[in-house]
């Protein structure tokens, strides 16, 4: 299955739907002991893109503010607080290069200088050619990554070893932050369709990265503290 670079594409990596890939980028096992396909994931940079893609939903399909304004509030509070924590990183967006298989929204953006980026989803994506087997454990493990059970995702992988990559889905803090309040106004003030466009312009605002961008310019996250 090849992925389709639209807002149903971001959907699809923050609900865990496995896709194909080429090559793997994890060459030793050692990576999936250590989380580092995990650990740069924002369970609130998440929650919130989550509630985004609800909130438009609302919206799109059924025209009724009232309904999408509970989404829209938690969402700002989920974006507030993942701002706060260490998950998020600074890099211009020409730094990012994008992954080779997805190519950049049609309507997307590009951010100019640097800026905060945001890891709001994170997916692992095989060869149409892996036994059936190891897919099963891919997609017990995406689903595991979308409900945060890093450590139950991290032992499905185990059989699936080396043959899988990881890539995550970057959001831009202050553009996704301004576009939620954009549209938690329109919302208020009974606007449904520029509430959506601005809900789109969030979800369009995403870049789709491989582990190793992230490796190299994410800030390492530390160890816990041995008891």
């Amino acid at each position: 299955m090849k992925f389709v670079p639209t807002i149903a594409a971001i959907s699809s990596i923050l609900c865990a739907t496995p896709f194909a890939s080429a090559d793997s980028l994890h060459t030793h096992w050692e990576k999936f002991k250590a989380h580092r396909a995990f650990h740069h994931l924002s369970a609130d940079g998440q929650r919130a893109f989550q509630d985004i893609l609800k909130a438009r939903d609302i919206l799109q399909t059924t025209g009724k503010t009232e309904a999408a304004i509970p989404a829209l509030y938690d969402a700002q509070k989920r974006l507030a607080a993942a701002e706060k924590a260490d998950k998020k990183f600074q890099a211009a967006e020409s730094d990012l290069h994008p992954s080779p298989q997805h190519s950049i929204l049609a309507n997307h953006q590009p951010v100019v200088g640097q800026t905060d980026w945001l890891p709001v989803g994170g997916e692992f994506i095989v060869s149409e050619t892996l036994a059936p087997e190891k897919k099963a454990a891919v997609i017990s493990a995406n689903a595991q990554l979308k409900t945060g059970n890093t450590d139950q995702a991290a032992q499905s992988m185990k059989v699936v070893g080396a043959d899988a990559d990881f890539i995550m889905a970057l959001a831009p803090i202050a553009p996704v932050q301004g576009a939620v309040y954009r549209a938690t106004v329109f919302t208020e003030g009974h606007h449904p369709q520029d509430a959506v466009d601005a809900l789109n312009q969030a979800l369009n605002s995403v870049v789709f990265v491989s582990e190793s961008t992230i490796e190299t310019l994410a800030p390492a996250t530390p160890a816990p503290a041995k008891k």
